[in-house]
C-alpha cells in the first residue's frame, strides 16, 4: 500500500537563483493559482504508482515561479517524504547537463571541430569501419552505433568500456538514421577527457559547475549526500541503489561517464537552465547555445535533434502539447526531465525516481501532462502570448522535416496568370496607348479554365502580344532537341521566336525583337532544379531587357517540390552555363518570381522587373497540394514523383549511365548494360538512404543512352518525399557507381551538371557522400541568407 500522500510545497515568486527564499507578491500568488491544475496530475501520478513523488521547478522571466515537493522520496526498505533538497540521479540528463556542454566549450576554445571525424582526436575509434564517424553524428544520434555496449558479458571498468566502444562497429551506416545511442555519449566523454586532460568528472566540475553555483551537482556523490538522495532500485543483488548510479554501465565505468552517471537537484538544474534562458551566461556563449539547441542532425532526417538536445523526436514527450519545436529538452531513464523554451522564457525541471522501488513505474505520461498543464498556466504576457502564437503554428517546418510535418494539404492556388486575370490586367495597363508585349512562354502557361497564356493575352484589354518566345522543347513542350527553330503560333498567328538552340547566341531573344516591345511577360513552370534551363532563360531575359529598357513581368507558379527546401552543393564561381545560370544550390526552393528577383540584384541585372504573385500558395506545398493541374514542364518530367527524384537522379545524366529517358518513367529508374541489379540495389539499400528504396530491375530504353540495349539497374520508389534530399542521393549513386563499377563508370562527366570541383574531388577520392554533404552544409547556410531577401511566400 502507498503511504499517504504528503506534499511538501515552497510556491511564490522569487529571485533565480536563490532556492526556498519564498517572496510573497501578488504576481508569485497569481502564478501559483494558474499552476495549481499541476498538482493534481502529479499527485494522480504518485496515486496510480507510476512514480513515488517528485520535485517539479517552473521558471518563468528569469524567476522561479513554482517550486513544489510531492509524495515520497522513498518507499523502501522505509518510507521518507519528499523534499525539494531531494538529490536525483539525472540518468540522461548527464549527456546535456555534462558532456554536451564540455564538448560545446572545446568547441569554443577551437580545441574540437563537430565535423572532424571522431578518430582525429581518438585514432584508435577509426577501427571497424568508424573512421568517417563525427563528432556532430555522436551528439545527434545519427553515428549508426548500437545502443549500448555489451552487458551480457562481466567486465568492470572505464578503460575496459572504452576499450569496448573503440572496437565497436556501425549498425547502421553512420549517418542514415536515427539511433538513440549512449555509445555515442560515451566516446564523447572519451574526447573530453583526451582533449582537455582532465576526467569528466573534474573537467564538468571545474568547468561548468561551479561558475554556476551549483554545488549539489556532480558525479559519485559522497556519503554525506546519501541521507537525502531519491534511492531508484533494487540491484542484481538485492542491495537498493542510493547515491549509487543507476545505468549499468555508467554503474561499471565506476559512476563517471558521459552518458550517465551525474547527480543533482531541481534547484540546481533550474540554474543551468536560467544560464541557457540567458544565452549561457558565462559557462557557453550565446551563439553555442543557438547552435547546439537547433536542429543540426542530418537535413532530412525525420528526428530533430540539436547537439546533445532533444527538439522533436519519439523522445520529446516532455515538450506537451502547447510549447513549441524550437524548444529543446531531455529526459533520463530514472525519471528526470527538462525542458527549455526560449520563445517564453520559461523552463520545467520535473525530477522523479520512478524506477523506485523495482523499476516498475514510468514518468513519461506524467511528463507530457506536467508540460501541457505548466505551458497552460504560463503567466504569459501579450508579446509573450504573440510569439508563443506564432512558434506553435501546426503547419510545415520550413527548415526541416520534424517528425510532425504535415505532409500534404488540399490547397487552392491561384498562380499569377489566374491573378493577373482576376485583377483585369491591372499591370499590364498604359495610358496612353495598347501595351506592345512578347510572351516566354510553353504548354505549362496554362490559367484555372485551362486556357493558354497566350490566348488570354491575346484576347486581354490594352495589350498588343507581338511575339511569343519558346523555351527548350518548344512551345509545345514535346521536342527533344537543340533544333528548334521560329514558327508562327497556329491558333493567334503570332510570331514565336525559338529562344533554344546549340548555341549561346540561339538561347537569348534577339534584340531587335525586343526593343520594339514595352514589357516581357514570363509564364512557364519550373522543375525546382538548378539546372533546369527554363531558370537560366528567366535570366537571359532580365539581362536583354534591362539592356533594351524593356520591362518584365514574372507571372508566379509554384516550385513543385516545395519552397521549403533549399539542398544540395553550390557551384564554383566562373563556371556559368545554360544549366547554371547562377551560384544557387541543387535544389533552392524558390519560385520563379523569387529567382527573377534575386538574378536581378545579385547579378546586379537592375531591369525593371514585377512579378504578380500566386495567391494561396504555401512554402511547404509539393505541386499536388495545390489543386493545379498537372501539366508536363518538358517530355521527360511526367509526374511529382519524378520532380521530386529530378535534382538527384539527374545530376549522374551526362554520365554513362540510362536515367530512364526512352522509358515510361524517367528519373525512376538508373541502368546500364555493365550494372549488376541486385548487387547494385542490395548496396544502394544497404547505405539506409532517408526517403527512398531501390528494387533491381531490367529496362530496354527506346532512345537515348542504350537506346534498344537492354539495361541492368534500379528502380527507385519513393517512400518518403519530405524525407529526401535528392541532390545527396545524387551523391549516393554516383559514389555507388564508382565503388562497384570503377572500371566502366565515367564519373568524370558529371562535371557538367556538378559544377563544383571539391565535390568531385571528393567523390573521386571515395569519401563518404553523407560527409561530402555535410561538407556543403555551410555553403547552404550562405545562400540562405542571401535567398531569404527575396522570398516572397
Amino acid at each position: 500500500m502507498l503511504p499517504e500522500l504528503t506534499l511538501v510545497e515552497n510556491a511564490g515568486l522569487r529571485p533565480a537563483g536563490q532556492p526556498g527564499a519564498a517572496v510573497p507578491t501578488s504576481a508569485g500568488h497569481s502564478a501559483a493559482v494558474h499552476l495549481a491544475a499541476v498538482d493534481a496530475v502529479i499527485q494522480q501520478a504518485i496515486v496510480d504508482g507510476n512514480i513515488p513523488g517528485a520535485v517539479l521547478v517552473v521558471g518563468h522571466d528569469g524567476k522561479v515561479i513554482y517550486r513544489r515537493a510531492y509524495g515520497s522520496r522513498a518507499l523502501e526498505p522505509r518510507h521518507e517524504v519528499m523534499t525539494l533538497e531531494t538529490v536525483f540521479d539525472l540518468a540522461s540528463l548527464t549527456k546535456v547537463i555534462a558532456t554536451t556542454t564540455a564538448v560545446m566549450q572545446l568547441v569554443e576554445q577551437g580545441k574540437v571541430r563537430l565535423n572532424d571525424p571522431v578518430a582525429k582526436y581518438l585514432p584508435e575509434f577509426a577501427q571497424n569501419g568508424k573512421d568517417d564517424i563525427t563528432l556532430r553524428q555522436l551528439l545527434t544520434h545519427y553515428s549508426g552505433l548500437a545502443p549500448d555496449l555489451d552487458l551480457k558479458v562481466r567486465w568492470e571498468g572505464k578503460q575496459t568500456a572504452y576499450g569496448m566502444m573503440l572496437a565497436e562497429a556501425p549498425e547502421e551506416p553512420p549517418g542514415s538514421q536515427f539511433t538513440y545511442s549512449d555509445i555515442n555519449f560515451i566516446a564523447l566523454g572519451a574526447v573530453v577527457e583526451r582533449v582537455s586532460g582532465e576526467t569528466l568528472d573534474a573537467y564538468t566540475a571545474r568547468h561548468v559547475f561551479a561558475p554556476l553555483k551549483m554545488t549539489r551537482t556532480r558525479f559519485v556523490p559522497p556519503a554525506s549526500w546519501r541521507a537525502k538522495t531519491a534511492p531508484t532500485q533494487y540491484d542484481e543483488n538485492e542491495h537498493m541503489l542510493r547515491g549509487v548510479v543507476h545505468d549499468p554501465t555508467a554503474r561499471r565505468m565506476g559512476g563517471v561517464a558521459g552518458h550517465a552517471g551525474l547527480f543533482s537537484t531541481a534547484d540546481d538544474l533550474a540554474r543551468f537552465a536560467q544560464a541557457l534562458l540567458k544565452g549561457g551566461d558565462g559557462i557557453l556563449s550565446a551563439f553555442s547555445v543557438e547552435k547546439m539547441t537547433r536542429p543540426e542532425q542530418p537535413p532530412m532526417a525525420p528526428a530533430l535533434r540539436g547537439f546533445g538536445w532533444d527538439i522533436d523526436s519519439p523522445f520529446s514527450s516532455n515538450r506537451g502539447d502547447f510549447l513549441p519545436v524550437g524548444s529543446y529538452g531531455h529526459t533520463g531513464f530514472t525519471g528526470t526531465s527538462m525542458w527549455i523554451d526560449p520563445t517564453t522564457q520559461s523552463y520545467i525541471i520535473l525530477l522523479t525516481n520512478a524506477v523506485h522501488p523495482r523499476g516498475k513505474g514510468n514518468a513519461v505520461g506524467l511528463r507530457s501532462k506536467v508540460a501541457t498543464a505548466v505551458a497552460a498556466g504560463l503567466p504569459l504576457t501579450a508579446a509573450e502570448k504573440e510569439a508563443l502564437r506564432w512558434s506553435s503554428i501546426t503547419g510545415y517546418n520550413e527548415a526541416q522535416s520534424a517528425a510532425r510535418r504535415v505532409s500534404a494539404r488540399n490547397g487552392s492556388v491561384k498562380t499569377g496568370l489566374d491573378v493577373l486575370e482576376a485583377h483585369n490586367f491591372d499591370v499590364l495597363a498604359m495610358a496612353d496607348r495598347k501595351k506592345r508585349i512578347g510572351l516566354v512562354t510553353n504548354q505549362t502557361g496554362i490559367d484555372a479554365q485551362g486556357r493558354r497564356t497566350i490566348d488570354v493575352l491575346a484576347q486581354a484589354p490594352g495589350v498588343s502580344l507581338e511575339a511569343i518566345f519558346s523555351p527548350e522543347h518548344g512551345v509545345t513542350g514535346t521536342l527533344d532537341t537543340t533544333d528548334v527553330g521560329n514558327s508562327k503560333d497556329a491558333a493567334t498567328g503570332i510570331p514565336v521566336y525559338s529562344v533554344y538552340g546549340a548555341k549561346d547566341a540561339a538561347r537569348r531573344p534577339p534584340d531587335d525583337v525586343m526593343k520594339r516591345l514595352d514589357a516581357v511577360v514570363f509564364d512557364i513552370q519550373d522543375a525546382g532544379a538548378r539546372f533546369y534551363t527554363y531558370e537560366t532563360t528567366l535570366g537571359y531575359f532580365l539581362e536583354a531587357a534591362a539592356a533594351a529598357s524593356v520591362e518584365v513581368i514574372v507571372l508566379d507558379r509554384p516550385d513543385p517540390v516545395t519552397g521549403s527546401f533549399v539542398q544540395g552543393p553550390g557551384t564554383d564561381a566562373g563556371h556559368e552555363s545554360f544549366t547554371n545560370y547562377w551560384t544557387v544550390p541543387v535544389r533552392h526552393g524558390m519560385t520563379m518570381g523569387e529567382l527573377a528577383k534575386m538574378f536581378n540584384v545579385e547579378r546586379n541585372i537592375k531591369a525593371k522587373l514585377t512579378v504578380v504573385p500566386m495567391e494561396g500558395w504555401q512554402r511547404g506545398d509539393w505541386f499536388d497540394s495545390t489543386g493545379l493541374e498537372w501539366v508536363n514542364p518538358s517530355p521527360n518530367l511526367r509526374s511529382v514523383t519524378e520532380a521530386a527524384l529530378y535534382p538527384g537522379v539527374a545530376a549522374i545524366e551526362g554520365t554513362n549511365v540510362s536515367v530512364g529517358r526512352g522509358t515510361d518513367t524517367p528519373f525512376e529508374l538508373v541502368g546500364a548494360p555493365w550494372i549488376k541489379s541486385k548487387e547494385f540495389a542490395a548496396y544502394l539499400n544497404g547505405r539506409g538512404i532517408s526517403g527512398v528504396r531501390f528494387v533491381p530491375v531490367s529496362f530496354t530504353p527506346t532512345s537515348s543512352i542504350y537506346g534498344g540495349q537492354n539495361c541492368n539497374g534500379v528502380n527507385i520508389v519513393l517512400t518518403d518525399r519530405n524525407g529526401l534530399d535528392a541532390p545527396e542521393l545524387g551523391i549516393e549513386l554516383a559514389s555507388a557507381l564508382r565503388r562497384l563499377y570503377a572500371a566502366d563508370f565515367k564519373l568524370e562527366k558529371i562535371t557538367d551538371l556538378l559544377v563544383n570541383q571539391s565535390v568531385y574531388d571528393a567523390l573521386m577520392a571515395g569519401r563518404d557522400p553523407r560527409k561530402i554533404a555535410q561538407d556543403w552544409q555551410e555553403e547552404l547556410a550562405s545562400f540562405q541568407q542571401v535567398r531569404k531577401k527575396y522570398l516572397i511566400y
